[in-house]
């Protein structure tokens, strides 16, 4: 078959999101001639970032959140040698080979993302993206504050798609990115990607940004990478579907070092009889939580359900079918405004009794039962508030539960259903601090960059409401870097 070649760009970007958008119009404006190609329709281009409420760690526009560096820093690696961590208070161009392709998020790039997000949003609301305060879908106080897009992601997509097609960057929808193309030197030099109809398009460019996800719409790179519980995990949103990983694999073919934690991902406890986008279900601290065999199997309220759901969540997904049970009784419905937690479009299944629930639902109802008959011989009497950590704890059970510890023995019972939804995966490739790719011997590979999931960014514990700043700060430094290479103009 003919391959149809498109030339006259300087930079050819693949994905629509916040990071890909960002990328789009530094470059332009900096001067470039820029492509950016669309897996999706324009209706459902944006990927994750279209259903995204677009949540940023901060305290206002131009002030970071007290915890934004400490979280990136005590989740940044996993067991890194001293002598070579040691390593990296010395200049960059000073790092061994293997420091610079470590598994492990440099601290230069953890530090220059810091140093660029009040300019990074600044930047934004120069193209008319606003902020406002950030809702919250529970009743205890965030450990730390946050601020929000103005409409959310796709208002953060609309405004950024109008202001790329006003400088003149050209759209491909429905074009999905297979290869990269290499020069006899080494250097990227443009992509093979498809059309709808499977035809291929060549792009012979100077640049090529990745900015086109993780794999967590990929069910077999989620089950490669996290595992065997990766068959239950399904995208929060529409988005992730869209999310398959050809730009991690297209980089890693050629050579790009592995960064990020591909055994994990950014969980959230989701509904799944919901088809809404983030039908999470945060009631669960004001009951219990059982498996498929009606055992609990953690605490369900160690702290705020804002620092500690990511645990939960990933714990569920480990237990038989990867999913859980949140089991209520009616004094749940004393809780004022308590459906602020859930934002599935489901309500909760009620029966009499326990046992009934588990017949409707799946789980062993007579072991749940004993469970909760259990768990209320540990409960002690104390004051109960939803809205602080009341410090209600059980007395003598296993696994403990350190909030909220009242008996459940009010009928009707009711019960949500909960699964772990894959919201993004956390493995990808390794940059530096202009989001250039760097390979497996501590290289740069010319002419490749990546932003957004694409880049490995996160081990362990998500940093939450950082990812949008993350996909503004690189693609945005990929652009203006990828520009200055290609053409000569720009930010270098």
């Amino acid at each position: 078959m003919t391959i149809q070649e498109t030339q006259g760009f300087d930079i050819v970007v693949v994905g629509c999101g916040v990071a890909g958008l960002s990328a789009a119009v530094a470059a332009a404006e900096a001067g470039a001639k820029v492509a950016v190609l669309e897996r999706t329709t324009y209706e459902e281009r944006g990927g994750n970032t279209r259903y995204t409420e677009a949540y940023l760690r901060m305290k206002s526009e131009v002030e970071l959140s007290h915890d934004f560096e400490s979280l990136l820093l005590d989740n940044s690696g996993y067991y890194i040698e001293p002598e070579l961590a040691a390593s990296t208070v010395l200049d960059y161009e000073n790092w061994s080979p293997i420091v610079r392709a470590l598994a492990f998020t440099d601290p230069e790039l953890i530090s220059s993302f810091i140093d660029a997000v009040p300019a990074a949003v600044a930047w934004l609301k120069g193209h008319g993206v606003t902020f406002g305060e950030a809702g919250f879908y529970g009743l205890t106080p965030r450990p730390s504050p946050r601020i929000a897009v103005n409409g959310g992601g796709l208002q953060l997509v609309e405004t950024m798609t109008a202001r790329a097609e006003k400088l003149g960057v050209t759209f491909f929808y429905e074009v999905t990115a297979r290869d990269l193309v290499r020069s006899e030197q080494g250097k990227v030099c443009g992509l093979i990607a498809k059309r709808k109809d499977n035809s291929p398009l060549r792009f012979d460019c100077g640049s090529v940004i990745l900015a086109c996800g993780g794999f967590q719409g990929n069910y077999e790179m989620v089950i490669r990478y996290i595992g065997p519980k990766g068959r239950y995990l399904r995208p929060v949103a529409r988005g992730g579907y869209y999310n398959k990983g050809e730009g991690i694999e297209m980089a890693l073919r050629a050579g790009a070092a592995p960064s990020g934690d591909y055994a994990e991902y950014h969980g959230q406890p989701v509904d799944p009889r919901s088809s809404a986008s983030e039908a999470l279900v945060m009631v669960y601290p004001y009951g219990v939580l059982i498996n498929r065999e009606g055992k609990r199997f953690i605490n369900e309220a160690p702290g705020t359900i804002d620092a500690h759901y990511e645990e939960t969540v990933r714990t569920i997904a480990d237990q038989k079918k990867g999913i859980a049970f949140c089991i209520l009784d009616d004094k749940i419905n004393r809780i004022p405004n308590w459906r602020r937690c859930v934002r599935s479009d489901q309500p909760p299944e009620t029966q009499p009794d326990v046992r009934a629930l588990g017949r409707k639902l799946g789980f062993d109802g007579e072991a749940a039962e004993r469970t909760i008959e259990e768990y209320n011989r540990a409960c002690r009497e104390g004051k109960f508030d939803p809205t602080t950590l009341d410090g209600l704890a059980t007395v003598g059970l296993a696994p403990p539960k350190s909030n909220y510890a009242q008996p459940l023995d009010t009928p009707p019972f009711h019960a949500y259903p909960i699964i772990s939804a894959n919201t993004f995966t956390l493995g990808g490739v390794k940059v530096n601090v202009n989001a250039q790719v760097v390979d497996r011997d501590g290289e740069i590979l010319p002419g490749l960059y990546a932003a957004g999931e694409t880049m490995g960014f996160y081990y362990g514990r998500y940093a939450g409401a950082t990812s949008v700043l993350r996909g503004a700060v690189f693609g945005r430094r990929a652009g203006e870097h990828a520009c200055a290479q290609a053409t000569g103009r720009g930010h270098r």
